[in-house]
């Protein structure tokens, strides 16, 4: 069994076929699936798949895309919303300077604010670094989730290995998306067969990141192809793939124990 513990779910290219998507993935094993918010708006909807969907869960919180409109005040609406039973996770919180949507210093007041509201929650953070992984790594060891157990997952890791061995030595965890299947991630791959094998977790990004299938990528990413992204990591790692699953999925539930708390033992 697997968790795909970054999926947005609830973007529009889902509409069509959500029920589909959610039933493709729980026969392919993939019985959990978190589901980040990207801007305060959408929080709702994330805690409406929460509760439609038995094996969906959310996070809360603004990635740094949508932070250019940024009031402090909306912390407030963030913790009220993380009082929500299924919400497992502050997050996508982070910074990009590949999108200029978001003036930096807006950016970093959003990130630190945030960091600070998941340490006072003792909630873990999804943590979104595109580009910006000296700010990311700084402004996390500044935070007070820095020192906690499981602090949190660096979302589709893409940095190098320094940042790798900078943000482990914190308590975080890797996350690991479609491109570690992409034929010129050999980079990539090789951080994946040095993580520590209880600091790795596997996500889509759906859906957005497909993996190669075949030698192709799938024009939409969904949550069973998370199967795939496992199924590469287990190779490079020398590894049955279902051994490297229940890995992951242990590795899940300790970092995100909002979970582990529900479901009682299931797992």
């Amino acid at each position: 069994m697997l968790i795909d513990t970054h999926c947005h779910l609830d973007l529009d290219r889902f509409a069509a076929d959500r029920d589909a998507v959610v039933t493709r993935a729980a026969v392919a094993g993939v019985t959990r699936i978190i589901v980040p918010a990207i801007a305060l708006p959408n929080c709702g909807a994330v805690l409406q798949l929460a509760e439609r969907y038995d094996g969906v869960y959310a996070a809360v919180g603004v990635h740094p895309n949508s932070t250019a409109a940024w009031q402090d005040g909306w912390l407030d609406e963030l913790r009220n919303l993380a009082q929500h039973e299924k919400v497992v996770a502050i997050g996508e919180i982070g910074l990009d300077y590949y999108w200029d949507k978001s003036p930096k210093e807006v950016q970093y007041n959003a990130f630190a604010l945030q960091l600070e509201l998941a340490a006072e929650l003792g909630l873990p953070v999804i943590i979104h670094n595109r580009e910006a992984s000296a700010d990311v790594v700084r402004l996390v060891a500044e935070s007070a989730v820095n020192g906690r157990a499981n602090p949190g997952v660096f979302h589709s890791f893409a940095a190098d290995w320094q940042t790798a061995q900078q943000v482990l030595a914190m308590g975080f965890y890797l996350g690991f998306t479609g491109p570690v299947t992409y034929k010129k991630a050999d980079e990539l791959r090789q951080i994946a067969r040095q993580t520590p094998l209880d600091r790795m977790v596997v996500e889509t990004d759906a859906p957005f990141l497909a993996p190669e299938l075949n030698g192709k990528r799938p024009s939409r990413n969904e949550p069973a192809f998370v199967t795939h992204i496992a199924e590469r990591i287990a190779k490079e790692r020398g590894m049955a793939t279902a051994d490297f699953a229940q890995h992951t999925t242990q590795n899940a539930l300790r970092l995100f124990s909002r979970i582990k708390q529900m479901v009682n033992g299931e797992w």
